[in-house]
């Protein structure tokens, strides 16, 4: 059987990298958190500082709330809303519009007993890449800037990395900065899915969105 290539890896997330003008059902922001060790209803806790356990809903009724926060706030607080279901040992929670669950001093406080891994796309400002364990941010990166890690143990992940076609040095030379340009501008957000899918065993597909969730709100930070 043929080794499958990092092209092959990517595939099954293309669907999160969609241009503006394409319609994707996410958009050009949000933000996808994949949690081990909490239950959906905690997870929205969680999100919620403990005011809120969620309802039950699916992803077009999160849309639909967190678009309306977007259009009441003029979209600098996110979205508002996060949708939670389970997925194997994890919990995927989703934020439209929203990158609150990548922040580090959202991480810190969600992860605290768990394990979490969030990646957020933001089409007018850096997409992003953490892995969070029991409140410490372990390793993270700007998506497009893989070579630019961080965290307790910034080179944790560097083995998945290399297979996803990462280059993980930073480059030496104008030459180099723009080969590495032309490779991880147009790759980022697929390979931080895919990142997430090699640490978590769950790839998001598009199909999940047509998952039942609880849908709660996101406190304000």
């Amino acid at each position: 059987m043929a080794r499958m290539t990092a092209t092959d890896l990517l595939a099954p997330f293309q669907w999160l990298n969609l241009p503006e003008s394409a319609g994707g059902p996410l958009d050009v922001i949000f933000s996808v958190a994949f949690l081990r060790g909490l239950d959906p209803a905690e997870v929205v806790r969680r999100f919620s500082r403990g005011e809120d356990s969620g309802h039950e809903s699916d992803f077009a009724e999160l849309d639909e709330e967190a678009y309306e926060f977007v259009m009441e706030t003029g979209g600098g607080d996110g979205g508002g809303y996060v949708g939670v279901f389970q997925a194997g040992e994890w919990c995927v929670a989703i934020e439209p519009f929203g990158w609150m669950a990548g922040l580090h001093e959202v991480l810190t406080e969600v992860s605290r007993g768990c394990e979490v891994v969030a990646v957020t796309r933001h089409g007018y400002a850096e997409h992003s890449f953490a892995y969070a364990i029991d409140g410490t941010v372990v390793t993270g990166y700007p998506l497009r800037c893989p070579y630019d890690r961080y965290g307790s143990d910034p080179d944790r992940l560097n083995g998945f990395m290399r297979e996803l076609g990462m280059g993980l040095d930073e480059p030496e030379d104008d030459a180099a900065w723009d080969a590495a340009g032309e490779d991880n501008y147009p790759t980022a957000v697929p390979r931080g899915f895919a990142l997430a899918a090699k640490v978590t065993g769950v790839a998001f597909t598009s199909d999940m969105l047509d998952r039942p969730m609880l849908v709660g709100p996101i406190a304000g930070r």
